[in-house]
């Protein structure tokens, strides 16, 4: 079945209600062997995109995914990137700000793991905790000790919404191009997640109580994920929101996003002058002999 990413895609300004946005997809996959081979083939068409970034050199590229305890983030970057030359991408996961992070805007930790030109950088969860978990829990908020921060009222989301929107503008203006994924699952089909975290004792490691202890905000999180992606989706910066109750399914879309992105930028291997020619020549010649 085609992947069409504009299904996903949130368009600027649109107003985004997930409660009328499904967890789940139509299946993209006929069997396991079918959806093994599909992600597979996307899997190479990436890795030769890859190829095509780190040789001209002319972009970077970010990925942003933020979701939910047990969406699915860290197997969907591990599944999709699988065939990425380690050289060439480089992952970054943001848990709390450490005590010199606080003491610098909400941006700052982030901007230093940006990309480069001719590398894939991939934020596992990033400066949108600023606008997320922060959100929720505004004794956190109160703790950064930000000069005049209107703590009662909405000016400082909208303040900080611009802040990333601008932030966003500079990085595509100056060669970044950044695609930001919100993993939709169900609270439901997190449950399940976590029952077989703590069954599993392989799985043991990845359960904490304090994600529990965030489940008790679902419905905190969901405004503030709305609002969020409402207020931040841009023609340079999209959000696209993708259906993970179906791992698989998340993963073909994901990935058929990120090479359709890669393809849409045109690239091609540099080319070689005449002079660079005739060199190369001479040295083959030479090592024929």
């Amino acid at each position: 079945m085609q992947i069409d990413p504009e299904q996903y895609r949130i368009k600027k300004g649109l107003k985004v209600n997930l409660d009328t946005r499904s967890t789940q997809s139509q299946p993209l996959y006929k069997s396991k062997n079918d959806y093994e081979d599909a992600l597979a083939k996307q899997v190479k068409e990436l890795t030769e995109q890859q190829e095509l970034l780190y040789a001209s050199n002319q972009y970077a590229v970010l990925l942003i995914f933020q979701a939910m305890d047990a969406a699915g983030k860290d197997s969907t970057i591990k599944h999709v990137m699988s065939g990425i030359n380690p050289q060439g991408c480089q992952v970054h996961s943001f848990k709390q700000p450490s005590t010199l992070e606080r003491q610098h805007d909400f941006l700052w930790r982030t901007t230093l793991r940006l990309p480069q030109r001719g590398q894939i950088g991939i934020f596992n969860r990033s400066y949108y905790e600023e606008v997320l978990v922060v959100r929720v829990h505004p004794e956190i908020l109160a703790a950064q000790n930000i000069p005049d921060a209107p703590h009662q009222d909405e000016a400082i989301w909208t303040q900080r919404y611009r802040s990333i929107v601008d932030h966003e503008r500079h990085l595509f203006c100056n060669g970044t191009r950044i695609m930001k994924f919100f993993l939709h699952v169900s609270k439901d089909e997190q449950r399940k997640r976590f029952i077989e975290r703590i069954d599993t004792p392989e799985k043991n490691w990845k359960f904490s109580a304090t994600d529990v202890t965030e489940r008790a905000y679902w419905n905190e999180y969901m405004k503030a994920y709305e609002q969020c992606i409402s207020a931040t989706s841009s023609q340079e910066a999209p959000w696209y929101i993708v259906p993970a109750d179906d791992k698989d399914n998340m993963r073909l879309i994901v990935s058929r996003i990120i090479v359709d992105t890669l393809k849409g930028l045109e690239m091609a291997f540099p080319t070689v002058d005449k002079t660079r020619l005739q060199e190369q020549a001479a040295i083959r010649k030479e090592l024929s002999r």
